[in-house]
């Protein structure tokens, strides 16, 4: 059973995988019994007749070829071949010089066929003929091709660098997988590796050449020397003699390298694309019927020059003509193919409008004019998309819940520069920026002035102006606050994000944040939503914390509260004051970081009294009643930014959300607080009045 076993696998070592393993090792075998061993005429035959066929082998494969890479092997051909012809010139020179004296035969019929032909009896001939070849394969196609693979060698690793940046380029943008970018990293290492290769595979051609008029030199003074010596053999009959088998051993053994030089000059000196040599030179030589027409011109003038060979001249000049007319036939056919091809098809019947025709709008989406497409496009490493990321990052850790993804699109109908921010499709806000340019934002106390685009901060407006970049250490110099166009689109929508975030948050927003408190506290969850409170009304409270600008970030405190009041009193705004109540210490610092005296905006006590009869008569205040206490909070916001205070008016807990409501449809950024949200241990000033004096 072993036997057998032993016996199968000596089979599967001679199966195609064991023949291409075997290859290399026979190759290697035989060249070395050339080179020692006596070969009989017969395999010398043999042998040079395979050599002949492997050099038209390699020269047919190497016209094949798309790329250098599809043969990847030949360097390493190129040194089997040379060193199988090599040792045939080897073994035919142990012969030639042994057997010579028998005859023209006495080195097989393959030397002694090629001599006969080439010599013709006339040996000068056929020695002139030999170098020459020698020459040619020596001096024209080796040189040129050496030269090639050598330069070829040298751009191919000076261009390594920059092909490999590109790939990593293409893999960090997402063009290309992991995959793809080994194969692309395999194929540039590959490419290197062959022109090397190439660069020093072509000195063995050059030294086969040297090799085989060495080889001639010693074969023909050798040969006189042992005819005439030993086999005592005259001048004439030895030089004719060993004349005809060198000759005869160099041409056979030279055509091939004169094949195989031709090979590698093709190799290296093709352009890669998707045709072979042989297409290439086709295509390229026949592409312009022009070049063949004016062939055909300059043949036919010759052709009836006095003295000249006139009819091959106007035989090849009828022949061009003939062509160039075919050639322009087919072009003119093709262009007609084309045009047919490329007429727009019938235009089909329109379909029926399905629920794919449905556009979902936006939550959140920002349009931009064309020059601003570079700032947020990701294959141009677009600013701005990294900056729009750090704004929502920022956002959730401030107020308290994700905001919705930032749809960015193109929209070729706004201005070059501009760009528009929509809430649920519609605008909440727009602006200008100018890529490569800086805006200078004016704070109030620059010392000096810039030469730019006058314009206005979008976010904040304050007076601004859009400076070229030389200008910016400039401005800096004279007190501006300089940001570049990626900063000042980012700022603007984070200032959009914060005003209209309670619009922003909805069911799902609310749901997510129940389930995230629900992973530490979902017993509180559980007992608020939607037991004590539903989910609607839960929404509408958090929606008006948001609209005054209060974090809810502390979800904990709001459930607590809600679990405590929500029984008493369903209502939403109801259960808003409760709230806000429970996380006044929170909004006190949020105004009022670190400060223990509070420096806030009053209210009169008289204005006090008319506002809660106006509350407890049903909440409508009189239209001069109203204005004027429009007027006079304005006043007191001014002087009050006007001291650096904060915003902040401070009145009663049951005035507080009719004055909130009042006073925010005008001024936004004004924020009214109720004396209970203020913690016992901060103390209260009084520094703006509305009605009357601190």
């Amino acid at each position: 059973m072993k036997a057998m076993s032993h016996y199968l696998g000596g089979r599967e070592l001679l199966g195609d995988g064991g023949a291409k393993v075997l290859a290399g090792p026979i190759l290697i075998l035989l060249i070395m019994s050339m080179l020692i061993l006596p070969l009989p005429p017969f395999a010398l035959d043999m042998f040079f007749t395979f050599n002949i066929a492997l050099a038209l082998m390699v020269l047919l494969v190497s016209m094949f070829t798309l790329s250098a890479l599809d043969f990847a092997a030949f360097p390493a051909v190129l040194l089997f071949t040379t060193l199988l012809r090599l040792a045939l010139n080897v073994a035919s020179t142990r012969v030639v010089l042994m057997e010579g004296h028998e005859g023209g035969a006495a080195a097989g019929k393959v030397i002694e066929a090629f001599g006969q032909f080439l010599v013709g009896g006339n040996f000068a001939v056929g020695l002139v003929v030999f170098l020459i070849l020698v020459v040619i394969n020596f001096m024209v196609i080796t040189k040129g091709a050496g030269r090639i693979a050598e330069v070829g060698a040298r751009f191919m690793l000076d261009a390594m660098p920059g092909k490999q940046m590109a790939i990593d380029a293409d893999l960090n943008a997402g063009l290309i997988g992991e995959e793809d970018a080994k194969k692309r990293r395999a194929e540039v290492a590959q490419e290197a590796d062959f022109y090397g290769s190439m660069d020093g595979a072509s000195k063995f051609v050059r030294g086969d050449a040297v090799a085989g008029l060495v080889i001639m030199a010693v074969n023909i003074i050798g040969g006189l020397l042992i005819g005439m010596l030993q086999h005592d053999l005259s001048f004439a009959d030895a030089g004719r003699t060993y004349t005809l088998l060198t000759i005869g051993d160099g041409l056979v053994a030279q055509i091939p390298a004169l094949v195989i030089s031709t090979a590698a000059g093709v190799t290296v000196s093709r352009v890669t694309t998707d045709q072979d040599v042989g297409q290439q030179m086709i295509s390229q030589l026949l592409m312009n019927p022009r070049v063949m027409i004016l062939a055909a011109g300059v043949m036919g003038l010759l052709g009836l020059v006095p003295g000249m060979p006139n009819f091959v001249f106007l035989l090849f000049t009828a022949g061009l003509a003939g062509a160039a007319w075919y050639l322009s036939r087919a072009k003119e056919n093709r262009l007609a193919e084309e045009q047919i091809e490329a007429a727009p098809p019938p235009e089909p019947e329109a379909p029926e409008a399905s629920w794919d025709d449905v556009q979902l709008i936006d939550v959140l989406g920002l349009e931009v004019g064309h020059r601003m497409i570079p700032l947020v496009d990701y294959r141009q490493q677009g600013e701005l998309l990294g900056r729009i990321k750090s704004v929502r990052k920022k956002f959730a850790q401030e107020v308290g819940f994700l905001p919705p993804v930032v749809h960015i699109r193109d929209n070729l109908d706004l201005g070059a520069n501009t760009y528009v921010v929509t809430l649920k499709g519609a605008e909440v806000g727009r602006g200008e920026a100018f890529p490569g340019k800086w805006l200078a934002i004016n704070p109030g106390q620059v010392t000096g002035d810039v030469q730019g685009t006058a314009t206005q901060d979008p976010a904040f407006g304050l007076p601004a102006v859009w400076i070229e970049a030389d200008q910016r250490e400039q401005a800096q110099v004279y007190g501006y606050t300089v940001v570049d166009a990626s900063t000042v689109v980012a700022t603007h929508l984070n200032h959009l994000l914060h005003h209209h975030s309670g619009a922003m948050l909805g069911r799902q927003e609310v749901q997510q944040l129940l389930d995230k408190l629900g992973e530490d506290s979902k017993a509180l969850v559980e007992d608020v939503v939607p037991k004590a409170v539903s989910l609607t009304v839960l929404q509408r409270l958090l929606q008006n914390l948001l609209e005054e600008d209060v974090s809810i970030r502390d979800m904990r405190t709001i459930l607590d509260t809600l679990a405590e009041h929500a029984g008493q009193n369903a209502d939403a705004h109801e259960l808003t004051a409760q709230v806000r109540v429970a996380l006044g210490r929170a909004i006190t610092h949020q105004w009022f970081p670190g400060q223990d005296e509070l420096h806030v905006i009053g209210l009169d006590s008289n204005l006090e009294q008319v506002l809660g009869q106006a509350l407890n008569g049903g909440g409508a205040l009189e239209p001069g009643l109203a204005d004027t206490l429009m007027e006079q909070a304005a006043a007191a916001l001014e002087r009050q930014e006007a001291a650096g205070e904060p915003p902040v008016l401070v009145v009663q807990h049951g005035l507080r959300p009719l004055l909130a409501h009042f006073l925010r449809r005008r001024l936004r950024h004004l924020v009214v607080m109720s004396q209970a949200e203020i913690p016992d241990d901060r103390t209260l000033r009084v520094t703006s009045m509305i009605g009357g004096n601190a």
